[in-house]
């Protein structure tokens, strides 16, 4: 086929479209009449040239969410997000206008609340402000005696109204309308809203909602988020008419991404004022003068540039899974998984009796009077089955509040919290994948969690930002855990997830005994008969070390260790962490109905390019090695992708007229930078743009130090280079062997595929020792390496890192070592392995600088 234009022919009969329709798409007999009622209602959309596969996806849209397409019209939008920031700009707010909302609400919604303070400014010369409020929504006890029993009741926060400057009162000029928001299904809780709120809010006065304190005039008009809920219970919209619904075709396939809907009544989408305009929403324009005619279709005029046609060709694919299954057997399906994994999960306890999960949401007093007396393994099957479920109607009976959300957190016996960082690392290992924190609702975690505002605050001034690892602060959880059930899910895996949390989370009575003691430490023998094994240099933070005999120590360590430092063109420092391997476990993608060949094209391809971006990431600053001659005063570095040997000389070769500040684990350093040719030369190494900095000095200012135990650098008194916590990482030879005795008996326990050995360079310690028992250094306080004095900082906290090994040129991934330190060597959320020490030098050795490691040397540690 030729096509010589993207245009379709607009002036196509209606006849050949539906023939195409039935010929390409295959519409059910069923969905002809709503096709030719959605042309009778949507003429513009013949007119605009729009095909027979987009009016039957608008059908397909409209038909999921039960609407009628003489009231609805669809909005194809980039993901739900961008259905949300539509509203919120479009939207006739004024001065008078209320933007009321749930605290349970994405903070995708809560930007809607700038945008109806601030745009309001925008659009009126007195900057007039709308008011934003949150509410919480309660079961009313005390209905109304007017005669109309409303079964819910609005509590009100504190008013928001920006201070604006000239803002005058008095009476509205013209109509107000407000807008109240609220998800259908709360994606921290899992707590499903009562859709009556639609009603309720558009048929009562704002005196009979409990808010004509704040509201006391105009139209309210009802925003559905549906973002989440729509995947097992869509709203019925002819039962449930609000004004607008948010869809996202990733939530309810997993495919495709960046594509959402916007489903708009039709009197609400008359009220929408659209500023900015594009191609293909206008109907003409003048360039040199203010002309413009809009387009009078809702949907050309809201969809900006072209539509992401091919993305939007998937989403039929994923309507006929959906039909195939039935939106209301997907529902009970993973709503009887999340009730069983509720279950489970209250029931665990620790041997002292204490509980160990604590789960957020509302419980219904039905489901405490639940009893699993059917067989789980019939109850609870493959999404090939899901009519076949004999517990539906108990499930559907119980859990009707709820989605197939199970958020929570985990105590230890001691009744402290188990970090969800801490959750989540580890069930990475054992191939589940979770999702923690506050899931960008930050209304629900603060409810559920009892934060304060203070605590918040103080929380964020102490460092805490989103996707950090600062899960507890204060004793208090900043996040949760999250379990998501989906079509796809089966009791399988609920019930190897409850696993996981009971052989990693529940203390046995050997567990309390031993109180928060490492295991490994073998008692009773001598702590003596130690030495010097290995002396390790790494000059570019993140590249490969080299080892010495004998090596200089300098007031920052080991002289020239990490004191040069890559960062990229927009200020980011590179190290092996900050590159994205792709997925840490391979999801099985299996097709629940029979699929066509295109759909599968679109699975095969996104886990393609998901293996192409893995290998596309590889952190070649591990292949990049280094070389100090101390007696040429010369760095030498090598790496595979260069040709020729960098060599930069130690006491020249640095740009002095070009000094910078940076900020790096919360201290600021003093920097120098290097010639273009040096910064070419490892970009090429690192198949990225970077720059080379190295260290001149520190400004002992520890931003993160506000909260003890937040700040990322502990060792807040001495004076670092580029390390991430402490001048040296020390690492026992007898350790290391007792870890690898350790995976050779996973392996014939099965817990292990193949067998693996690891040596000590796999943790890049600066000195490793040989002698005396294994994990003895645990207990170390200070040691003296001949005449010279270290203090110790504590273990060192391992990450999956620890997991990539080089063979053959390539970096490979396996879950160990660091699955069986998990098992083992786990203290209050950190895997420890090696310590961390602080260098104790004198004034006189400062000044001279003449201490020296040497291999060999006896090790004399002094326990705590």
């Amino acid at each position: 086929m030729l096509i010589l234009d993207s245009q379709s022919d607009s002036s196509s009969a209606t006849l050949e479209i539906v023939k195409d329709a039935r010929q390409q798409i295959h519409v059910p007999i069923l969905m002809l009449d709503t096709f030719l009622l959605v042309i009778a209602c949507h003429p513009l959309l013949l007119e605009s040239g729009c095909n027979a596969g987009l009016i039957l996806l608008f059908i397909q849209v409209l038909d999921y969410c039960n609407a009628s397409p003489k009231d609805y019209k669809c909005i194809f939008t980039f993901g739900a997000t961008a259905a949300l920031k539509l509203v919120g700009e479009a939207f006739p707010w004024s001065c008078d206008s209320t933007f009321m909302y749930t605290m349970e609400n994405h903070n995708s919604v809560l930007g809607i609340r700038d945008l109806s303070i601030s745009l309001t400014s925008f659009r009126y010369a007195l900057g007039q402000g709308a008011a934003s409020i949150a509410v919480d929504i309660k079961e009313n006890e005390a209905p109304g005696v007017s005669g109309e029993n409303i079964a819910m009741k609005i509590s009100p926060h504190q008013v928001q109204r920006r201070k604006v400057a000239g803002l005058l009162e008095g009476k509205p000029d013209g109509h107000v309308y407000n807008l109240f928001a609220f998800p259908s299904e709360c994606n921290f809780s899992g707590l499903r809203f009562d859709l009556d709120l639609v009603k309720i809010i558009k048929e009562h006065s704002s005196r009979d909602l409990g808010i004509s304190s704040v509201c006391k005039n105009g139209q309210w008009m009802v925003l559905i988020d549906a973002a989440k809920g729509c995947a097992t219970m869509p709203p019925d919209l002819s039962k449930y008419p609000a004004d607008f619904v948010t869809i996202s075709f990733y939530k309810l396939f997993g495919y495709p991404t960046g594509l959402g809907a916007l489903i708009v009544r039709n009197d609400a989408a008359k009220l929408l004022k659209k500023t900015y305009f594009s191609g293909g929403t206008v109907a003409a324009s003048i360039a040199d003068i203010d002309f413009i005619k809009r387009r009078e279709g809702i949907e050309e005029l809201f969809e900006d540039g072209t539509v992401s046609f091919l993305s939007i060709a998937s989403v039929r694919h994923g309507f006929k899974i959906l039909r195939s299954l039935t939106a209301s057997a997907i529902s009970r399906h993973t709503k009887s998984l999340a009730l069983y994994t509720r279950k489970m999960l209250l029931a665990l306890r620790h041997c002292n009796g204490s509980n160990v999960c604590i789960i957020y949401g509302h419980q219904s007093s039905m489901e405490d009077n639940w009893v699993s007396s059917f067989p789980l393994s019939e109850a609870f099957p493959r999404p090939f089955q899901l009519s076949t479920c004999p517990c539906i109607a108990v499930v559907e009976e119980l859990c009707y509040e709820m989605g197939p959300i199970v958020s929570f957190n985990l105590k230890r016996a001691d009744g402290s919290w188990y970090g969800y960082r801490e959750v989540e690392k580890l069930a990475s290992l054992s191939g589940i994948q979770l999702r923690t924190g506050c899931f960008c609702n930050p209304g629900a975690c603060a409810k559920y969690l009892g934060l304060s505002h203070l605590d918040l605050l103080s929380n964020t001034e102490a460092g805490h930002v989103c996707w950090d690892d600062h899960d507890v602060i204060n004793g208090k959880p900043t996040g949760a855990v999250r379990v998501s059930f989906g079509y796809m899910s089966t009791y399988e895996e609920a019930k190897k997830f409850i696993d996981f949390v009971a052989s990693s989370f529940v203390s046995s009575q050997n567990d309390i005994c031993h109180g928060n003691q490492l295991e490994g430490i073998e008692k009773g023998s001598p702590d003596t008969g130690y030495h010097l094994k290995s002396i390790t240099i790494y000059p570019i933070k993140s590249c490969g070390g080299f080892c010495s005999r004998s090596w200089p120590l300098s007031k920052n360590g080991l002289k020239h260790d990490r004191e040069w430092i890559l960062m990229s063109l927009n200020g980011e420092i590179l190290t092996q962490k900050k590159v994205e391997f792709g997925k840490e476990n391979g999801a099985a993608i299996v097709p629940c109905a029979p699929v066509s060949l295109c759909m599968l094209l679109v699975v095969f391809s996104f886990l393609f390019n998901c293996e192409l971006r893995s290998r596309l990431s590889v952190p070649e600053m591990c292949f990049i090695s280094t070389f100090i001659d101390l007696s040429q005063g010369i760095l030498f570095v090598e790496s595979p992708h260069c040709k020729e040997r960098l060599q930069i000389k130690l006491e020249s070769g640095v740009n002095h007229g070009a000094m910078e500040e940076l900020e790096l684990y919360g201290q600021r350093y003093k920097v120098y930078n290097y010639s273009k040719e040096t910064n070419v030369w490892f970009s090429e190494a690192i198949g990225k743009p970077c720059t080379l900095f190295r260290y001149s000095s520190t400004e002992h200012d520890f931003m993160l130090n506000k909260t003890k135990g937040v700040a990322t650098c502990r060792d807040t008194k001495s004076t670092l280079n580029f390390p991430n916590e402490a001048q040296f990482l020390l690492v026992s030879e007898e350790s290391v062997s007792d870890l690898n005795r350790r995976l050779c008996s996973d392996v014939q326990k099965d817990i292990c595929v193949t067998a693996m050995q690891v040596d000590a360079s796999r943790f890049r310690p600066n000195l490793v020792v040989s002698g005396g028992r294994p994990y003895g250094e645990d207990g170390w306080r200070t040691i003296r390496i001949g005449n010279t004095y270290f203090r110790s900082l504590g273990g060192c906290n391992r990450c999956q890192m620890i997991n990539f090994s080089q063979n053959a040129g390539e970096v490979q991934k396996s879950n160990e070592p660091f699955a069986t330190l998990a098992s083992y060597r786990r203290v209050k959320g950190k895997i420890l392995f090696g310590i961390l020490l602080k260098y104790e030098s004198s004034d006189e050795e400062q000044q001279h600088d003449y201490s020296w490691l040497h291999i060999g040397q006896h090790v004399h540690p002094e326990s705590i």
